[in-house]
């Protein structure tokens, strides 16, 4: 009877495989790499969180300009795949409907991400991003301010206000030819604590 039953499961199993009738793209997936920044808090103008990806500029000090943002841009391959260069995009966006709450709230339990992702998402490059860099060399650091992130992205800081952004995008381009231009969201959303981050950002604030 045991016998009977082992060959019964097989011959549905069987019949069950042969009624796929389409084939889907996710079944043919591949490993990949990810973009992986730390942003530098001693810098942020305002207190910020590490795994939030996020620092800020304070419109109340005179000298915002003079400001300064840093993060250090890597790769992890998992020992899976190597990265022979990202691109660097950059995009100043003015800010609309709802911010993230500011001080950063912070995720119970385990006290470490924010509780919501700090910019939108997708994180996906857009005709609005502009090149700023293919980087070859890693770990590669960026330190700018707000003036100089004002002219590459030929923003009139004068007319900027509490909480516009200004936001760095990657794309990778893998050793073995790929180039990956886009992740999930769950990748690149700062309350998840995934091992990626395919953005980061600097967002004014008037404290």
């Amino acid at each position: 009877m045991k016998k009977y039953y082992i060959y019964a499961a097989f011959m549905f199993f069987a019949a069950f495989a042969s009624c796929k009738t389409e084939d889907y793209e996710w079944e043919n997936w591949t490993y990949t790499a990810v973009p992986i920044v730390q942003v530098n808090t001693a810098k942020s103008a305002l207190p910020t969180q590490q795994t939030g990806n996020v620092s800020f500029f304070n419109l109340k000090d005179p000298n915002v300009a003079n400001q300064e943002f840093e993060f250090t841009l890597d790769w992890e391959g998992f020992d899976r795949v190597e990265v022979s260069s990202i691109e660097v995009y950059v995009n100043y966006t003015a800010h609309t409907g709802t911010a993230p709450l500011y001080p950063i709230a912070i995720s119970s339990p385990g006290n470490q991400y924010p509780s919501q992702s700090q910019f939108p998402l997708p994180s996906t490059v857009g005709t609005s991003d502009k090149l700023y860099e293919t980087v070859t060399t890693f770990p590669k650091t960026y330190t700018l301010t707000a003036g100089q992130l004002a002219q590459i992205t030929g923003t009139n800081l004068s007319t900027v206000k509490a909480n516009d952004y200004f936001l760095f995008k990657f794309i990778l381009n893998l050793s073995d030819g790929r180039r990956i231009v886009g992740f999930q969201d769950n990748v690149c959303d700062e309350s998840r604590g995934e091992p990626g981050d395919c953005r980061v950002g600097v967002r004014f604030k008037n404290q």
